[in-house]
């Protein structure tokens, strides 16, 4: 991968981000591959590959940058742990996940069975009262609401 091509593809997601309000996807992906190093090095090599190979040249040539992040992160969350990708809207009403998906939406991967909590793929900028529910129950594992 060329730094030119690294270079546009950041410069198109900023633009993207700014443009949409929606919040920056990197800081928990990078978390992410963090867990996938410590616990599973090939699961890892293959997220970084998709990274180099896939996602940053699709960006920089003009793939629409916020979905082609999401789909990153499905393959992030679906390299840790088999299960299927939903969508939470404001009103806390989950559907499966569409691409793309509005930027307003919670999007979670859920493990099969009980293998886990859920893995986060996009959040909003601002978490609604219900989304904030979801997320505190499914990713964190906290049983009463915040207030």
């Amino acid at each position: 991968m060329s730094e030119d091509l690294q270079t546009e593809a950041d410069r198109r997601l900023e633009a993207a981000l700014a443009a949409s309000g929606a919040r920056d996807p990197r800081e928990f992906y990078r978390e992410r591959l963090r867990e996938l190093k410590q616990g599973d090095r090939g699961a890892y090599e293959q997220a970084v590959e998709y990274y180099r190979d896939t996602l940053v040249p699709a960006v920089a040539r003009g793939a629409d940058p916020l979905p082609a992040w999401t789909e990153y992160g499905r393959k992030l969350a679906e390299l840790g742990v088999p299960g299927r990708t939903v969508m939470v809207d404001r009103a806390g009403i989950s559907a499966p996940y569409e691409s793309p998906a509005a930027v307003d939406r919670l999007i979670l991967h859920l493990p099969d069975g009980s293998r886990g909590r859920a893995v986060v793929v996009g959040i909003p900028a601002e978490l609604s009262r219900a989304q904030r529910a979801t997320y505190d129950l499914l990713v964190g594992g906290k049983l009463t609401l915040k207030e």
